[in-house]
């Protein structure tokens, strides 16, 4: 062999070596691309059903409890702040306190609780767990029986004033609290992790 047709079978060579080298190499790359494209797919579906749970859930449960909360605070300020309890067995509000009582009941809470239930009950897909929690269950719970307390009000009976189940103030809060700042947490990373 000659050196022209060595140096030709060299160039032929290495023409289909580098052919190859960028076959693999480009190859490499879509590959890692698709890996990437799914795993950004997998966050953005994350991500979407974070914000639904925020936007959808946890967010207005969050938002009605707290304005409870804050007229619950307003309405014992003004009316029997001197007892621990309004329904105190000590010492029983008067006419007047149970009026009161029944009007607040009526057009603040009970609406609020409403809320509450019906976010509840019509969008349990967005809950975290598996399995409702309890706080929640015994949310509905009272909200349910109020229903009869109110019914008797509406009749002029004022027998009753209160539930049988008492509302779980305190859980509630701490439930909706928890898992609130939780998914808040999750939507910045994932949010993170998109934009890489």
């Amino acid at each position: 062999m000659n050196e022209f047709q060595i140096s030709t079978l060299v160039a032929i060579f290495l023409a289909i070596s580098g052919y190859f080298i960028k076959y693999a190499i480009d190859l490499r790359i879509t590959k890692k691309k698709a890996v990437i494209d799914s795993e950004k797919s997998k966050l953005n579906s994350e991500l979407n059903r974070v914000n639904e749970q925020l936007e959808k859930f946890y967010g207005p449960l969050k938002a009605l409890n707290e304005s409870s909360e804050i007229a619950w605070v307003g309405f014992r300020k003004k009316y029997r702040s001197h007892t621990p309890h309004f329904f105190s067995n000590k010492e029983m509000p008067n006419d007047e306190e149970l009026e009161a009582w029944r009007l607040w009941m009526s057009i603040v809470f009970m609406p609020n609780n409403n809320k509450m239930f019906e976010v509840i009950n019509s969008r349990l897909d967005l809950l975290i767990e598996d399995e409702m929690p309890e706080s929640l269950k015994l949310l509905c719970a009272h909200v349910a029986a109020y229903k009869t307390v109110l019914h008797k009000w509406s009749l002029q009976d004022f027998s009753e004033h209160t539930s049988i189940i008492n509302f779980p103030s305190v859980e509630v809060k701490k439930y909706v609290d928890i898992s609130f700042s939780k998914l808040k947490k999750r939507q910045s990373e994932l949010l993170g992790l998109i934009k890489k």
